[in-house]
């Protein structure tokens, strides 16, 4: 039976209207599909939890976000589904028509299960990072943008290893363009990459 807490209804309940279908329906594909799943509020977020945290949802101005706990053992590098463009794996979701089809969200999450029933933990990141190396184009670009170079060289060494990570993991030349060019324009304003996700 699920067993459901009220902080997520309040949740759901003070989302923007827009959000409140794609977080019930959400909702209900998880416990549909783990049962035993337990709500709680982590971060600030709706998660559930199944040996563990399984996954969470969340809820933005404009935008919601969906994601697996244990996503880097969930989802493969080919898997055209996933999103890496906002927090969780689907991206940024407005309406429920941009969410995968409920069959593939449910082999997600029972992937998801499967990890935390046989104690599956998540590689631990080694100790000591590899020194920063700013790639050319990035290096380039902020030479081009005082302000945003200024603020990329106050960054924490965990902020500009945010950015330079996010641009040197882009696939195709296109979205490493595009996130090239969102990057210098944040970091002009003074924004770290994750700063949509600070204050919520």
């Amino acid at each position: 039976m699920a067993k459901k807490d009220k902080r997520v209804d309040a949740y759901i309940e003070n989302s923007p209207e827009f959000a409140k279908p794609i977080l019930k329906h959400l909702r209900a594909i998880v416990h549909s599909t783990c049962p035993d799943a337990e709500e709680t509020i982590k971060w600030r977020m709706p998660t559930f939890m199944h040996h563990g945290i399984l996954c969470g949802m969340a809820a933005f101005k404009q935008h919601c976000a969906f994601g697996l706990f244990k996503h880097k053992l969930v989802f493969e590098d080919k898997d055209k589904s996933i999103s890496a463009e906002a927090m969780g794996q689907f991206g940024r979701i407005t309406a429920l028509a941009e969410l995968p089809p409920a069959k593939t969200i449910v082999r997600y999450i029972r992937k998801g299960m499967k990890l935390n029933e046989n104690g599956v933990e998540l590689p631990r990141a080694p100790a000591k990072k590899a020194a920063l190396t700013v790639p050319g184009d990035l290096s380039a670009a902020l030479k081009k943008n005082k302000q945003a170079l200024i603020v990329f060289e106050k960054f924490a060494p965990s902020h500009k290893r945010e950015y330079i990570e996010w641009i040197t993991e882009a696939k195709r030349d296109e979205t490493r363009t595009k996130r090239l060019a969102q990057a210098v324009q944040w970091m002009a304003e003074g924004k770290p990459r994750n700063w949509k996700y600070m204050n919520c």
